[in-house]
């Protein structure tokens, strides 16, 4: 007589060829998950952060003094979009790199850091230099807002958080998308409310909240370079 096998899956058994392929879906699904929750991660911290440093910063001062002698708010937002836009390309092109070549628990520790002191310096309050919208309105509205944005920002606050935004979160055009948004939430309502824009929220309240912000996120870098938690 011949036996022939139980082929029957009992009760709190599984047939072993099913299992390991429903795994790996699911592990892929996860992958695919992973990358956008990241992304979107990376794109409105840099926006929020970007955005609560600007606030009071001395390019927004700018964006006002523009405003105020050309009443042409038009000009004035296209110029700040593009300066913007050059100016943090380069500032998360420059942190990228710099994140490719220096790796390790030292860069990650300097980064962290970084953010500590960034987070000191957004108590620090600008002044608005009225000479660049002085010097280069002959080339008109424009091109005024541009040179005169793209020149202000260069070793500003908010430029600097591009490269480390760039450095920690290892991508150049959401860092570039999100930092610019920021600028331009912030610079936007300033451009057409003029100065009634700093009367609605107390500067020292924007500046402790930008503060507390970077701080955040230096520790939280230091804590994980660390395995703190």
């Amino acid at each position: 007589m011949v036996h022939v096998p139980d082929r029957r899956i009992r009760i709190g058994e599984t047939d072993d060829a099913d299992p390991p392929a429903m795994g790996q879906r699911g592990r892929a699904s996860s992958c695919h998950l992973a990358p956008d929750v990241r992304s979107v991660e990376t794109f409105w911290i840099s926006t929020g952060l970007v955005a609560l440093a600007e606030i009071g910063d001395k390019t927004q001062l700018l964006a006002l003094v523009l405003a105020a002698k050309y009443r042409r708010p038009v000009p004035i937002i296209l110029g700040i979009l593009v300066a913007t836009l050059l100016n943090h390309a380069a500032a998360a092109a420059m942190g990228y790199l710099v994140a490719q070549w220096l790796t390790g628990r030292a860069f990650q520790t300097a980064v962290g850091v970084a953010f500590v002191v960034m987070a000191a310096w957004a108590l620090v309050p600008d002044k608005a230099d009225d000479g660049p919208g002085e010097s280069l309105g002959r080339y008109g509205v424009f091109f005024a807002t541009l040179v005169a944005f793209f020149l202000v920002e260069i070793g500003d606050k908010t430029q600097i958080a591009t490269s480390l935004l760039a450095a920690r979160f290892d991508n150049i055009m959401l860092v570039t998308g999100g930092t610019t948004l920021g600028m331009m939430l912030a610079n936007v309502p300033a451009v057409f409310l003029g100065q009634a824009v700093l009367r609605v929220v107390p500067l020292a309240y924007v500046r402790i909240g930008a503060a507390v912000l970077f701080a955040i996120i230096g520790i939280w870098i230091l804590a994980a370079t660390y395995s703190v938690f």
